[in-house]
């Protein structure tokens, strides 16, 4: 698997730092807390050692926040110093409108924590609360039992634009987004909930870096292998939309077979101003097909029945 696939875990979190720089902003006077305190790469009494010995040892550590960004927060104490991402708080801000008012909450907290990424070349300690709620070495433990081409279960701890993180007890997993569902999926929050209990196929298991990648889709039979048996162009079927795009509208055939209805293909009257004029999310349709390929996993449909 390309080492890029693992990058996503925090590629999200570090797009948020790049975007906005360190807050120091001095909180209300109502709150009555100093400002938020300057990262920690600037800080030259990080222990290295330290932090690489307890990552190692699956330890769990109470932290001081001292700050945030936009991405997570900054923690400190011991000779320790990092970040720990939104994604990795026990408490979620979903349902806050902006999370900096959350995460202002937090300056001054003391916090348990375990380092899940070390890396003294990048000058990076990444912390994790949710890691920290498993008792110190279970990781290892769990992770010389985890094997690939194993089925396990898991919860669902949290739910990110480019994946679902499992936790399997003790080990957190990635469920990337392209390992889902074989069909098209908008978001992966229309798939599953945080704290739902899911079955999860073992794609790999990294035990040096602690981490887990993790399928949904591969529980069940690829059906793009043998789509080209059951569809074929000229074929008249019926399909459920399920989703509306500009430049036309998907539609599912079958669980995992997703189509797409270009714009061009959706009626004989001319141009339309947007797909979702003519068509609605759940609509059940009659669909010509046009082309499928099973390699590619492309199927061209249209609505142009009588033809």
């Amino acid at each position: 698997m390309d080492e890029s696939w693992w990058e996503a875990i925090l590629e999200e979190d570090e797009a948020r730092n790049a975007s906005s720089s360190i807050r120091k902003t001095t909180l209300s006077t109502a709150n009555n807390r100093p400002s938020a305190s300057r990262p920690f790469k600037e800080n030259l009494t990080l222990d290295w050692s330290r932090a690489l010995e307890m990552y190692s040892g699956d330890q769990v550590v109470c932290l001081s926040v001292t700050g945030y960004n936009r991405g997570g927060l900054l923690v400190g104490g011991e000779g320790l110093q990092g970040f720990v991402p939104i994604s990795h708080l026990i408490e979620s801000p979903a349902e806050v409108g902006e999370p900096d008012l959350w995460l202002i909450n937090y300056i001054d907290r003391i916090i348990r924590l375990k380092i899940i990424e070390c890396d003294p070349e990048r000058g990076r300690v990444v912390f994790s609360e949710r890691a920290a709620l498993a008792d110190p070495g279970k990781r290892n433990q769990l992770l010389q039992t985890l094997k690939p081409d194993e089925c396990v279960t898991g919860l669902v701890t949290n739910i990110t634009d480019f994946g679902v993180f499992v936790d399997l007890g003790g080990v957190e997993g990635l469920v990337h987004v392209s390992e889902i569902s074989w069909g098209r999926v908008p978001h992966p929050s229309e798939v599953v909930t945080i704290g739902q209990t899911v079955h999860v196929y073992i794609i790999q298991v990294d035990r040096e870096r602690a981490r887990v990648a993790l399928s949904l889709k591969r529980l069940y039979p690829n059906p793009w292998e043998t789509a080209q048996e059951r569809y074929y162009p000229g074929q008249v079927t019926e399909a459920v939309v399920t989703s509306i795009v500009p430049f036309g509208a998907f539609a599912r055939l079958e669980e995992g077979l997703d189509g797409l209805i270009h714009v061009s293909e959706i009626n004989d009257e001319g141009l339309i101003h947007h797909p979702g004029d003519v068509l609605h999310e759940g609509q059940r349709v009659k669909v010509r097909v046009l082309h499928v390929d099973g390699v590619r996993q492309r199927l061209g449909l249209s609505l142009k029945i009588d033809i």
